[in-house]
């Protein structure tokens, strides 16, 4: 098995809809960020192999799995993966579930951009602090 490498500062995003990510992409692209989108859950996880990346942010609702279930399969693929989640429902059991899984921030849309890179910040900074030896 490869050695795992850390992405550095590299972020996910992962949504089925294309006029989010590209929404997502600018805002990050704005503030500077690097980030990788996907509209594809599989592919998301695929590229995980070998690899921590420190920050995945998330829709809770996509066609073929939920985003919930990703953030459970990034749990024992890559713990140290800081998740971001965001929907467009405003469902508080949906909320805690992720919360509880270990999200950093869950969003509901349309969100605060600014509120959203804060969050964004805070989860590289967080995974910062644990990978450092």
């Amino acid at each position: 098995m490869p050695a795992e490498t850390i992405t550095s500062e590299l972020i996910y995003v992962l949504d089925d809809e294309p006029s989010v990510l590209k929404s997502i992409g600018r805002l990050l692209a704005s503030e500077g960020f690097q980030f990788r989108t996907f509209s594809d859950p599989g592919s998301l996880l695929a590229s995980l192999e070998g690899h921590t990346v420190p920050v995945v942010i998330m829709d809770v609702w996509m066609d073929k799995i939920t985003g919930l279930e990703i953030q459970a399969k990034l749990s024992h693929l890559s713990p140290q993966t800081r998740v971001i989640i965001m929907t467009a429902r405003n469902d508080h059991g949906v909320r805690q579930t992720a919360l509880d899984l270990g999200a950093t921030a869950f969003f509901v849309k349309p969100f605060d951009d600014e509120e959203f890179i804060r969050a964004v910040r805070a989860s590289l900074a967080a995974f910062r602090l644990e990978i450092k030896p």
